[in-house]
């Protein structure tokens, strides 16, 4: 079957699940997520003028590849599977663009070849590639995962195994799984004296993704570790604090309303998600060619307005908790910023919010508001 997306023509084979399975080579949910790709790459060339490589690390059909190449990128697909590499080279060579097309263990390519931007969008945990890729990029590493449950805990153990935390199933789980992903990031990254700085990232859907810029000077590498520390949190009453550092320290009750049912999460990346200024960038960079241009817009909108906390929460949540009903997110979020508080909405729902404020606080300020 054909199809056409960001201006580019692909051949892909016929998909009865929209690309769900083990033999997956062209999943069209994942459409904004490549979108927001390419305003990615286009924003980053125009901060760094220089980068021109870019290297689809796990490539299947080749779509984000060609786009690349559409774009103005000197553009390298990787695959395993040789389906996969005739099948970029098919789509190489229907939209008239060139591109390298190498049938290789990626990880080996990256341990012998660098490249100004390295995407890695696997079918489940990126982990198995991170060493690699670290090595394998000088400027923008690209990284989604889609093992959601791993990653946010609702599959501990092999979160725990193959992220190298304790993830933690919480009513802010969208959140906690990028976190999770971005420390583990950071980790891998600090083994080989390199630094990483999320300049966007954004959960949605079914998966995570993040866009780091690296440095590689040691100092830069500490520094991405002190962003790393705990979130403790209550199960009952919903209050939570983090703590910064690798030591975990948990509380011996909740200090709100002192119940036994706490939890800590950790250690997870507690530091900002990503630069505004670059994500205004990526904005500017989106166009009305792009399937997804009004969603990618709004939700671009909503990462660049956020607030650098390291949870958010729900209004919806907080209110049944409260016995209380729920009310317009504007008129919430005015009543906490009334009472002295910065708030924002939060791109993890429509009804999640960010603030400084303590839950006991939130629900003071909101106190009047709903039945």
């Amino acid at each position: 079957m054909n199809v056409r997306e960001g201006g580019v023509s692909l051949s892909i084979p016929e998909q009865a699940d929209e690309g769900i399975g083990d033999d997956v080579f062209f999943n069209p949910r994942m459409e904004l997520n490549r979108d927001l790709t390419i305003a990615a790459l286009r924003a980053y060339r125009d901060r760094n003028p220089n980068a021109g490589t870019y290297l689809d690390a796990t490539a299947a059909t080749g779509v984000r590849g060609v786009r690349a190449a559409a774009d103005g990128w000197t553009v390298t697909c990787c695959d395993r599977d040789p389906d996969a590499v005739s099948r970029c080279e098919a789509n190489f060579e229907r939209n008239d663009l060139d591109g390298d097309v190498i049938r290789r263990d990626v990880n080996a390519l990256l341990h012998e070849s660098a490249f100004d931007v390295v995407d890695v969008d696997p079918f489940g945990s990126p982990m198995p590639f991170a060493n690699a890729a670290v090595v394998g990029t000088r400027n923008l590493l690209c990284v989604t995962a889609t093992d959601t449950a791993p990653l946010c805990g609702a599959h501990f153990e092999s979160g725990v195994r193959r992220y190298g935390t304790v993830p933690r199933n919480t009513d802010y789980h969208a959140e906690m799984g990028l976190r999770v992903l971005l420390s583990a990031l950071a980790r891998v990254a600090a083994v080989h004296d390199v630094g990483v700085e999320p300049v966007l990232s954004h959960s949605t859907d079914h998966y995570h993704r993040t866009y780091l810029t690296l440095s590689r000077r040691a100092t830069d590498a500490d520094a991405a570790i002190d962003e790393l520390g705990y979130v403790h949190g209550c199960d009952d009453c919903l209050h939570r604090e983090v703590a910064y550092g690798l030591v975990a320290d948990p509380p011996d009750g909740c200090p709100h309303c002192g119940s036994e049912r706490g939890y800590s999460a950790g250690p997870i990346w507690l530091g900002t998600t990503r630069d505004p200024s670059f994500v205004a960038a990526v904005a500017e960079a989106i166009d009305d060619g792009m399937g997804t241009e009004t969603r990618a817009r709004r939700l671009l909108a909503r990462i660049e307005d956020q607030l650098d906390e390291p949870t958010h929460y729900d209004q919806h949540r907080l209110c049944k908790q409260w016995g209380r009903s729920a009310v317009s997110m504007d008129e919430f979020l005015d009543a906490l910023c009334d009472a002295g508080f910065e708030a924002s909405r939060a791109p993890f729902g429509g009804t999640t919010f960010e603030t400084p404020a303590s839950v006991a606080e939130i629900r003071a300020a909101t106190a009047d508001l709903g039945g």
